[in-house]
């Protein structure tokens, strides 16, 4: 389920604004929001139990079953709650 416009991390970074990620792109979907933050999930080991994210990202490789426990950093943790605030703001299905 790889999409051919995805949105990056450093993507995100512009569309949260943070200075310590540039990026060229802007979330323009549900999709895109979605993929940016299980993008950030999968980079720290997280295994997927969803169909879509299993298909989306795999698990080879994977750590970590609760995302509660992934080793995120603070810009990381902004940068997830900010996709969900806006997710959430778009009324994105869950």
């Amino acid at each position: 389920m790889r999409r051919t416009l995805t949105m990056s991390m450093a993507a995100l970074g512009l569309l949260l604004g943070l200075a310590v990620l540039p990026a060229p792109a802007r979330a323009e979907t549900c999709d895109d929001l979605w993929y940016a933050r299980n993008e950030i999930y999968k980079a720290q080991g997280y295994c997927f139990r969803t169909r879509r994210g299993i298909e989306a990202f795999g698990n080879a490789g994977c750590q970590y079953d609760n995302a509660e426990e992934l080793p995120l950093s603070n810009s990381q943790r902004r940068s997830i709650a900010e996709i969900q605030r806006e997710e959430r703001t778009r009324r994105c299905p869950r």
